[in-house]
């Protein structure tokens, strides 16, 4: 660093402090960071207590399900329309076979709560108990 001497023409030349090679670097030490990081798998370190499997149940069954729809015109079971009297019938058929099978109820916005409260009635009264209520 030059000073100005009294009387003389010469300009001082001040140091700075360039701040684009700095910049430079932080965004490389960023980048080396990002790149390397090796995030930690939180999930694995969980301690975690699952049930032993059924070793009455064969683990090659697939269960059952049946799926039945209500609308506000009424059920729907294998893309078909039925009435709430044939439906028990038909769950009755199929209740005898299977007492595990799993019954998936899709209702829609519109459909009125009453046929749900039948169709859940009607599950009960055959003996299906592994329900699963869904909105559509």
């Amino acid at each position: 660093m030059l000073r100005k001497r009294r009387g003389s023409r010469r300009e001082v030349n001040e140091a700075k402090l360039e701040m684009t090679p700095m910049i430079d670097v932080v965004f490389q030490l960023l980048i080396f960071f990002i790149v390397t990081i090796k995030p930690e798998d939180i999930l694995s370190h969980l301690d975690i207590i699952r049930p032993a499997p059924d070793q009455r149940v064969p683990e090659n069954r697939v269960k059952d399900l049946l799926e039945i729809l209500v609308f506000d015109q009424g059920y729907v079971l294998q893309q078909r329309p039925i009435s709430i009297r044939r439906l028990e019938r038909k769950l009755a058929e199929i209740s005898r076979f299977s007492q595990n099978m799993t019954v998936i109820i899709k209702c829609t916005g519109s459909s009125p709560h009453e046929y749900l409260v039948d169709l859940l009635d009607v599950c009960e009264k055959v003996g299906l108990r592994n329900l699963s209520v869904f909105s559509m």
